[in-house]
Parts: structure tokens; sequence; C-alpha cells
């Protein structure tokens, strides 16, 4: 009788995959109100990792971390009209507190942009105080009707970075600059995932914004995942708070903003894009976990040698961890970092130790093989290289594959129901071509000038739009 798989396969059930994956790689659990999430140790690890690497290019970009409160007054949310009635349906609204009814409702934090206002209309005086350039790592909360861990929660943690300058010109710049030189350079140069760099149609931008920048990338199954998300927020809400700073002019002007945002859907991203049916695949760069040895056999030799291995790989720079529980059977904690998806494993046993090698498994092109113990040290880093360059190629590869060009409406939308992206003229297609893909689940990711840039406006010649069915 055949052995059940692991992980219901990807080709028959892949929502399932998904789910059986983060349960039984650990990484999450159903919190205990609906569609909230417990984030486990090794996924937060993922998380703590995205988190390092994204603050490093935040502040590289010239913004400083800071906080503000979780409640925000509901008075603050509708001051700006657009973002109220984007976000109304999302709103949790505490009405009492300490036992009584608070004078007014405050709403749980969806995101920072009003009450942060509040604060910058108080901070900014002069130009001298421009640019001002702010980011906070937080939690938020968005009543989620269809939740999906990771993906879709009511309850999820992110980064927002939130910017005063002085010129719509700075201001645009500034939100380009995050969309390209923090967003796309972590996600292809860390994550590994070939995102598209887009412009949102009016329809599909940001609550409160004149234009928001995307970057979208195509998961295992071929639907799209928006990825992050910049801003250009124009003075809409510098209006709406008084946010003005006297000019060299001697001049009152108000400020023009942005506001930019990427969350712990990136992990749903890591899972959907890099994951095959043996589990997870972490792409070196970012893995907590570059290399796990292990001990085969509680020999006494066996783990002063997993020991003396482990210390010798954390000299030479890579992130390891020593595999000493032989109490539990090797086999089952081979599936257990396979199903994590650690990009290699060093097996070590009383044979090996014999001669002089260990057994070296590599997770993402997969294989094994004996090599000398003494050879590891210097031949890894070119190794897990070589790894995190397959991953990107192959996500490269698979969104070239199933990207097709069409000319009409219902071509886009056959496309996308058979697991595709198409790209179809944004001068064929309008805003009512758009209108009548959604009746079908179908929407437009974004726009793409001809030569694959970002467009600078919505009606660019030749845009070309993005149409896919999407997470």
């Amino acid at each position: 009788m055949a052995k059940a798989p692991v992980l219901t396969p990807q080709a028959d059930d892949f929502p399932r995959w998904y789910q059986d994956l983060i349960t039984k790689a650990e990484l999450a659990d159903n919190g205990p109100v609906r569609g909230t999430m417990v984030i486990r140790p090794y996924g937060y690890g993922l998380w703590e990792r995205m988190q390092q690497e994204m603050d490093a290019r935040i502040k590289a970009a010239g913004a400083q971390n800071a906080y503000f409160p979780l409640f925000i007054p509901q008075s603050y949310l509708t001051k700006e009209a657009q973002h109220v009635e984007g976000f109304a349906p999302e709103l949790a609204v505490v009405t009492h507190g300490g036992g009584k009814e608070l004078e007014e409702p405050v709403v749980v934090r969806p995101t920072s942009e009003t009450i942060i206002n509040a604060s910058f209309a108080k901070w900014v005086q002069s130009y001298r105080d421009l640019p001002l350039l702010i980011n906070q790592w937080a939690n938020v909360v968005r009543w989620e009707m269809r939740p999906r861990v990771f993906l879709r929660t009511t309850e999820f943690l992110w980064q927002e970075g939130h910017t005063a300058h002085a010129t719509y010109e700075e201001a645009r710049d500034y939100a380009a600059h995050i969309h390209e030189k923090v967003y796309a350079d972590f996600m292809v140069n860390v994550l590994g995932i070939d995102v598209v760099l887009g412009r949102k149609t009016p329809k599909e931008r940001f609550a409160g914004a004149v234009n928001t920048l995307t970057l979208e990338g195509m998961m295992g199954d071929g639907k799209a995942l928006q990825m992050g998300t910049s801003h250009e927020l124009g003075t809409n809400f510098a209006k709406a708070f008084g946010t003005q700073y006297l000019s060299k002019d001697g001049k009152q002007e108000l400020v023009w903003q942005t506001s930019w945002g990427s969350s712990t859907r990136m992990v749903g991203g890591l899972i959907m894009s890099h994951g095959d049916d043996s589990g997870l695949r972490v792409p070196p760069r970012l893995a907590p976990v570059q290399a796990v040895v292990l001990a085969i056999k509680g020999d006494d030799a066996v783990l002063a040698k997993v020991h003396e291995l482990g210390d010798r790989l954390k000299a030479a720079g890579i992130r390891v961890q020593v595999d000493d529980r032989t109490d539990t059977p090797f086999g089952r904690r081979a599936v257990d970092w396979e199903l994590k998806g650690v990009p290699v494993r060093i097996e070590v046993g009383p044979r090996d130790l014999e001669n002089g090698t260990a057994m070296l498994v590599r997770r993402i092109p997969g294989g094994k093989e004996p090599v000398a113990l003494d050879a590891l040290a210097a031949l890894l880093p070119g190794l897990l290289e070589e790894d995190q360059a397959q991953l990107l190629r192959e996500s490269r590869e698979r969104r070239e594959s199933r990207t097709s060009e069409v000319a009409t409406i219902t071509e886009a939308a056959e496309v996308a129901a058979a697991g595709g992206w198409a790209r179809i003229p944004w001068a064929t297609l309008g805003e009512a071509g758009e209108a009548k893909l959604a009746e079908n689940a179908v929407t437009v990711r974004c726009l793409v000038a001809e030569d694959g840039s970002v467009p600078q406006s919505d009606d660019e010649p030749g845009a070309v739009a993005l149409v896919a069915r999407a997470y």
C-alpha cells in the first residue's frame, strides 16, 4: 500500500497544499478569533529576517522608525472622505472602555495616515522641517470576511512609512524610490521573487491616494499576489489636517505626502512562490537557518563532531543550527527540516566520521552527495548563492512562460481563468473593460509602460494592463 504524502500535492488542491504546509512546517495556527493568526517561532523567524532586510533598506532611504497609537479617534477617520469610505467596511470600532461608554468611539488602527497626520501637523512648521520621513513597524486590524493565514487576516503585522515633502516632485520621486530601491530590491534579491513593478488603475489605487505603485508576484498556481505598495497622497491629507509649512518665500504651503507598506503577506508569497510538494524552499539570503547539521545517531564522537562543525560554519558566516535530538528518529527530523525548507542539510553518522565526510543534502535543486568535512565551510557559501539564483530564475521563468499577449477582453479573461497572466493594451481594455473582467473575479493588477517601466500617468499612451486572478 502506497504511503500517503505528507502534504496534499499542489496539482491536486493548491489551497489545501498551502494550508497543510503552514501547519506541518509549524509556521502558524489560526487564532481564537476568526481571521486572526498565531505566528509560531519558525514562521516568526522568517518575518524577523524580512524585517531586518527591509529595515536596513528603509533606513538607507533616510526614514527613521517611530511608533504611533493603536487607537485612533473616529473623528480622525472622517476627515478625509475617500479614505474613510475606502476603509469603512473593514473597521473595528471600540465603543466601551474601563466599564463605561466612551465619549467618542475609537477605531483600531487599519492604517495610520490620519493619526500620523495629526502629529505631522504639529511637527511641521517650516521648510527646514522637511522632508519628514517616518516608518513604523506595527500591527493593524482590517476586518476580513474571507481569511487565509498570512494572505488575508483580520490582524496582521507590517511596516508603514509616512513622509511629508515640500513639493509634488519630491514626494513623487520618494514614493518611486521606495517602490524600486526598497521593495523591489528586497523582493527580487532576497525573497527571490521576480515581481512586476507597475501603477494601479484609479479603481484599484489606495483610498485617498492620487497614485499607487505596486509590486505583483506570480504564485505557483499562476495567481497574482500584491506584495507591497507605495502611494503618492498628494495634498489630500494635508488639506484635511492642515499640515502646512512656511516656504523660503515666506508663504504658507501644504505639504505633499507619501505612504507605503508591506506586511506578513510576504510570508504567504514566499510559501506560494517557492514551495513544492515536499514543503517550503527558503531563499538562502532570507533563511533564518541556512544549514542544519544533523547527528544521525547519539554516538559521542558524532555529537562532538556536529557541534564542532556547527561552530566552524558559524565562524564562516553561515546561519547554522545543530540538530542533536537523537531521541527523535532521524527520518522524522529530516522530513521536518525538509518541510521547513532549510537550504542545506549536513548529515553526520558513525560511518561518515570513519570516511571523514558528511552527507550534503540540498533542498532547492535537490540531490545529495558525500562531501569532505574539512571542505564544507569553504564550499557552502557558493552553493547557497547558486540556490538563491535558481529560485529567482524559476520565478522569472514561470512568470514569463505563463504570461500571454492578448487583444480582447474575452481572451484576457480566458488566460486568467486558466491560471496565467494576460497583457492587453489599456486603451483597448479601459475602465469599462476592467469592470467587465471584475464580474469574472479577474482584476487589473497594474499598468506597465511599453518598455516595461512604470507609467507616469493613468492614461500614458501605449500602457499595458496586466490582468490576472489574485489572492
